[in-house]
């Protein structure tokens, strides 16, 4: 497990983030949250300047309410498809050199962690116990290389607690 404790991690890369404090930090404001729909619009007209973290990010809203909507084998296969599709055009245009931050304000309570085999769960309606496999489907067999965002403001971290913000991996091949 890694964690990950800088504030460079918003400006390349893949993450989902849960914390409200951080995404203040990385909008001025609501406006410049973009939603899971307005992504895949801009997937063949990706724009010269991103509006969050300083020009450097783009965050999106929407995919949790996009998982719930669709049945666990239609999540998976969306995900590994049209999804996987959309991330690796953004890392292509940017050529890995902005991030790609989605906003899961349900995350800390909905992802879980396998600790032996370090995969990540997505708590879905009908995926039963298991969960939906979200590491694998997002990171295809680099699971080990996701690292756990951290709030390093508090005192005395702990992996598993309210300083767990999020989740990160620094380029979806």
């Amino acid at each position: 497990m890694h964690l990950r404790c800088n504030n460079n991690w918003p400006k390349r890369g893949f993450a989902l983030l849960w914390d409200p404090k951080t995404l203040y930090d990385l909008v001025v404001n609501s406006a410049q949250v973009r939603t899971l729909r307005e992504l895949f619009s801009l997937k063949n007209n990706w724009p010269d300047d991103l509006p969050a973290a300083n020009g450097n990010a783009l965050v999106v809203a929407g995919l949790e309410g996009s998982l719930d909507a669709l049945s666990s084998t239609d999540a998976q296969s969306w995900m590994t498809g049209d999804f996987r599709d959309l991330i690796l055009s953004f890392q292509d245009f940017y050529e890995g050199q902005a991030g790609l931050i989605f906003w899961v304000p349900s995350g800390r309570e909905r992802i879980k962690m396998k600790a032996a085999t370090e995969e990540y769960l997505w708590t879905h309606r009908d995926s039963g116990n298991d969960g939906l496999p979200i590491g694998r489907l997002l990171f295809s067999g680099a699971e080990s290389e996701v690292e756990r965002l951290m709030d390093i403001d508090e005192p005395g971290i702990d992996v598993d607690s309210k300083h767990w913000i999020g989740l990160y991996h620094p380029r979806i091949s």
